[in-house]
């Protein structure tokens, strides 16, 4: 009976041990189960643990025992010295959990594999989609690794084959049915967005986290905060009545009497637009990326337009042609009655490629935009300098961007 009482104490012991650590770390940015290498479980807890678990769920025996996840933790402290398990927040708002390091990762999208290689970890990606196989420029150690489908859809086979211990997807897409649902809980989904201005610096450290890689992702952050921090700044100084009004066009379509636009609730480019000082015109209208008429925008009159160009080769770093893009911008300026637009008067229209707002080196398209809106008070903000910067930093290619590669147009000189 006394011994029984001994082994219940140590485990009780334990459990405490880890309630204590998750509550001292929850308010923390990243949220840690464990991390600190002072949090020990010896070898005969460990097997007390272990032995109790067994006796209760397979004998039957009236035993005090933590359950199967918490044994699961008590392990990964004892086999990684208190560095696993660990914990974040997805993009979903839930918590997901890794409990031993992250050697063989698979990607969905070229944003995660643009983050995994600024954190330096780029020769743990093992498995990719098919649209970072077309980037063999930007991406080249990386578009040659196996191809496991399309970022909607995976085949779980090849997964399974890669032995791969992490997938890693945005927060909303595919869904679970695609993803979760199609592979064992061996293989960890975690779901992290990386493309977002407004929530990327976060994850960021968060993936830094998870790969053991913090001293990496303090170099980005480092950076990051550099351009932002300063830009916001400046901004923030700007009354409202010196913001300009802004149209953010969506559309690579030949339609000649609607565009589709950008709202608040559509995050990425309307958060970046609201970051550099300018006023999304279509901020409040209903749905995330609404159709407007052109004589609405006539009507609106706004003094800037920045249209995103969403890939598809037309810009970027796998062509050096900016004819697309030219032919993008004149579809723009050309519409009916779009002379008399003061942004086009002005000569204040502008395309920027969906490879320079989003993924970690959004605060380039930050500068672009911040210096299209505010040309007099950035006049010494050099976006391509901060462009090639991060290239060099954190990209690990050979890459001029003065001399190569399409990103906006026209230039900004």
């Amino acid at each position: 009976m006394n011994k029984v009482k001994g082994m219940v104490g140590k485990i009780d012991k334990v459990a405490c041990l880890l309630t204590f650590f998750i509550l001292t770390v929850a308010s923390t940015p990243v949220v840690a189960a464990a991390v600190n290498n002072d949090i020990i479980v010896s070898r005969a807890v460990m097997v007390d643990a272990i032995m109790d678990y067994m006796k209760a769920t397979y004998l039957g025996e009236e035993v005090g025992h933590i359950d199967e996840e918490e044994l699961r933790k008590v392990a990964c402290i004892y086999y990684y010295h208190g560095q696993y398990p660990r914990t974040i927040e997805s993009a979903t708002g839930e918590d997901v959990t890794i409990y031993k390091p992250l050697e063989r990762i698979v990607v969905l999208n070229a944003g995660v594999a643009e983050a995994i290689r600024t954190l330096g970890a780029k020769d743990r990606i093992v498995g990719i989609s098919d649209l970072i196989a077309k980037q063999a420029i930007f991406f080249p150690d990386i578009s040659n690794k196996k191809v496991i489908g399309g970022w909607r859809e995976i085949d779980p086979e090849l997964v399974l084959q890669l032995d791969a211990d992490a997938v890693v997807a945005y927060g909303k897409w595919p869904g679970p049915e695609y993803i979760e649902e199609k592979l064992p809980q061996t293989i960890t989904v975690i779901r992290l967005d990386l493309y977002k201005p407004e929530t990327l610096r976060d994850e960021m450290l968060k993936l830094g986290f998870l790969l053991d890689e913090d001293e990496r992702a303090s170099e980005y952050i480092k950076w990051h905060d550099k351009y932002v921090t300063a830009i916001e700044s400046k901004v923030s100084k700007m009354s409202e009545a010196e913001k300009p009004e802004v149209f953010l066009d969506k559309s690579a379509i030949a339609s000649t009497k609607e565009r589709k636009t950008y709202t608040k609730a559509s995050g990425g480019i309307s958060t970046l637009c609201e970051m550099a000082g300018g006023l999304n015109i279509a901020e409040e209208l209903e749905a995330t990326y609404p159709t407007v008429d052109v004589e609405w925008i006539l009507d609106q009159n706004p003094e800037v337009i920045v249209g995103l160009s969403e890939s598809g080769g037309r810009g970027g770093y796998e062509t050096d042609d900016e004819s697309a893009l030219k032919e993008e911008y004149k579809g723009i300026i050309e519409l009916s009655g779009f002379g008399n637009i003061t942004a086009v008067e002005y000569e204040r229209v502008y395309l920027i490629d969906s490879n320079v707002p989003f993924a970690p080196g959004y605060p380039i398209g930050l500068a672009y935009m911040a210096k299209w809106f505010y040309p007099d008070e950035f006049e010494d903000l050099d976006p391509q300098a901060i462009h090639q910067e991060y290239v060099d930093k954190f990209c690990g290619i050979d890459f001029d961007v003065t001399k190569r590669g399409v990103f906006v147009y026209p230039e900004t000189e």
